[in-house]
């Protein structure tokens, strides 16, 4: 997918913009969390030969009030001791990203940060290496893995992680070895089974996976500590509703941080063009069998397989029902389409559905263009080629202030709606 328009992917719960209340963030707890970072960026400089501590923009969700450790090149954040406070304008969507603002590029946040201050570190050393990817080469890539929400996808997804649990665990080299063959077999058996899904896993991989795989190394976890995250992080990722956006979180990191325990410098041997899996088989000295077939049937039952086929069948049902709802709402019935001028969209991406070759339901998102902001909670169905978005039709048109089931339009001027009395979908026109 190469298109113009920019979107922000928001990697926490998708956020409410309840303006004009007060923030309650504390600013010496920011300072903390900045000093903290500061200090394990510094001890881990040599990962990427860069300093991972840069502008970073901490956002309340519900006030928009803004906690950066650099001031703005504009002067809309205001010192506060050592901290810059102010207010986000509401065009920019909030989301766990990098973004180019105000002269700067920023590693942007959601508040509150987690508690735990392994997580809280990791996740403000992902963002940031989001901040300084361009520089290392490694493209902005988010390509959606829509057979990743397939029966066979997901169970051949569940697989490799049960394996790379395993490995987490092994007690000797030969039993590392074992299960990290095992995990590669069962990628790449899957990526027989679907044309192309080694290169959009990879894209997705090679942007969200190092990104998490930096947090890792950076958040200052002991060894146990890391392994324990790990393992405790696939175990929560099985519970997401979908996987075709999320599933790079939990394995590149297994892989890198098993890999980083033989050679540090491993990450700084790719590029944005490496195959990671071609990689991570080599690196590892790791042969797979020419027949994926009957080599991973051997393997199933050995990581649970009956367990994850009988939960993935009932799971198959479910969606299937759901998308017919789906379809049925956006598609076959009257519905509203908004065409894209230059849009920007956050979302939140465990909970999305692919509808078949229609494109892909996200349950909560939020839109803002040259014709306004879009604000959906309750579904919107995004076109294949992201150039339009439908959701329900309206059902109260105040001035510029247009809502209908689970959404509201905030239109700007020069903007407008119209039904086709023929078909009854509602469209949006320039006045």
């Amino acid at each position: 997918m190469r298109r113009t328009f920019i979107f922000i992917i928001l990697f926490s719960l998708f956020g409410q913009y309840l303006l004009g209340q007060k923030s309650t963030v504390s600013v010496d707890s920011i300072s903390m969390f900045y000093n903290e970072f500061k200090i394990e960026a510094k001890k881990k400089i040599d990962l990427w030969n860069k300093d991972l501590y840069g502008p970073i923009l901490l956002i309340d969700s519900k006030t928009k009030a803004v906690f950066a450790n650099e001031p703005d090149e504009s002067g809309i954040l205001k010192a506060d001791g050592n901290i810059y406070t102010g207010v986000l304008p509401d065009k920019i969507n909030i989301a766990n990203t990098a973004i180019n603002w105000n002269g700067k590029r920023w590693a942007m946040m959601m508040l509150p940060l987690p508690k735990n201050k392994y997580d809280r570190i990791g996740l403000l050393a992902h963002e940031s290496f989001h901040r300084i990817q361009p520089s290392l080469g490694f493209e902005l890539n988010n390509i959606e893995n829509n057979h990743l929400d397939q029966k066979e996808g997901r169970v051949y997804l569940r697989l490799e992680l049960e394996a790379l649990k395993r490995a987490l665990t092994a007690v000797s080299e030969k039993e590392l070895k074992k299960h990290l063959t095992n995990a590669l077999a069962f990628r790449k058996y899957r990526h027989n089974l679907y044309n192309g899904s080694d290169v959009s896993e990879n894209f997705l991989e090679l942007n969200e996976g190092i990104a998490e795989f930096t947090g890792v190394i950076v958040s200052g976890r002991s060894k146990e500590q890391t392994i324990s995250s790990l393992s405790n992080g696939i175990d929560g990722f099985i519970d997401n509703p979908t996987f075709v956006r999320s599933f790079a979180y939990h394995t590149v990191p297994v892989y890198g941080y098993l890999l980083y325990k033989k050679d540090k410098s491993w990450n700084k041997k790719i590029t944005g063009k490496t195959n990671l899996t071609n990689y991570f088989i080599k690196a590892f000295n790791i042969e797979i069998a020419n027949d994926f077939k009957d080599a991973v049937e051997k393997l199933v039952n050995d990581y649970n397989g009956s367990v994850i086929i009988e939960e993935e069948t009932k799971r198959e049902e479910r969606i299937k029902n759901l998308i017919a709802e789906y379809k049925s709402k956006f598609i076959d019935q009257p519905h509203f389409e908004i065409k894209f001028e230059k849009m920007n969209v956050s979302f939140d991406p465990r909970n999305i559905i692919p509808i078949e070759d229609k494109g892909t339901v996200y349950p909560n998102i939020r839109v803002t263009d040259k014709w306004g902001i879009l604000t959906v909670e309750k579904g919107a169905l995004m076109s294949p080629n992201w150039d339009k978005i439908s959701i329900s039709n309206p059902v109260s048109i105040d001035g510029e202030k247009i809502e209908g089931d689970g959404w509201i339009l905030e239109l700007t001027d020069g903007y407008g709606i119209k039904k086709n009395e023929t078909n009854g979908i509602y469209v949006l026109i320039k006045k």
